[in-house]
Order: structure tokens, then C-alpha cells, then sequence
């Protein structure tokens, strides 16, 4: 069964890029230890700091949808909320091309 590939494009508001990468910071490891995740990465855009981009890989959508509800994404979108230049815009990914 092929997995779920997905990225995530969080943007901060100007001055609070700190706020904002710490609380995605914090969802690293609670997200790579979920049984559904197979690879959960997080970075900063180098082209426009403040813009964060996680490339996750999950087994599947039911998988990612069960890590939009836990209690580490929660808290993480409390602590920065008032923080982010609107919602994380999730993208779900499909091959377009011959894959490995």
C-alpha cells in the first residue's frame, strides 16, 4: 500500500517568526512517534524566513487525519495562533510521474 505524502506551509506574522518556529519545533517528536507517521520533517523557508514547511509521510489519510486531532497539534496551534498570517495551508500529495 503506498503512504500519504503531504507538506504543510505555515507563515508568520513579521516579529513573531520565534513564537512560531517554537511551537512547530515541539511537534517533531510527538508527530514522529505516532504510529502512523513514517517521516516528519520541519524547515524554514531560506527564501522567505518566517515561512515553516513540514514534508511528512504518513501510511495513510486516516493516519494523518488522527494527527490533526491530537493534543500536540493542539497546543501547538494555541501557542501560535495569534502568531500565523492565516491557517496552515495542508496540501495531501499525489504522484504525477513515475515514482521509485
Amino acid at each position: 500500500m503506498p503512504h500519504l505524502d503531504a507538506v504543510a506551509v505555515i507563515t508568520a506574522k513579521t516579529g513573531s517568526e520565534e513564537v512560531v518556529g517554537d511551537a512547530l519545533r515541539a511537534l517533531v517528536e510527538p508527530t514522529r512517534a505516532e504510529a502512523g507517521c513514517v517521516s516528519y520533517d520541519l524547515f524554514e523557508s531560506a527564501a522567505s524566513p518566517g515561512t515553516f514547511v513540514t514534508i511528512e509521510r504518513w501510511r495513510g489519510q486516516a493516519d494523518l487525519d488522527a494527527h490533526m486531532q491530537t493534543p500536540h497539534i493542539a497546543e501547538a496551534l494555541a501557542a501560535a495562533g495569534d502568531h500565523m498570517d492565516g491557517p496552515p495551508a495542508i496540501h495531501p500529495l499525489t504522484p504525477t510521474g513515475p515514482q521509485p
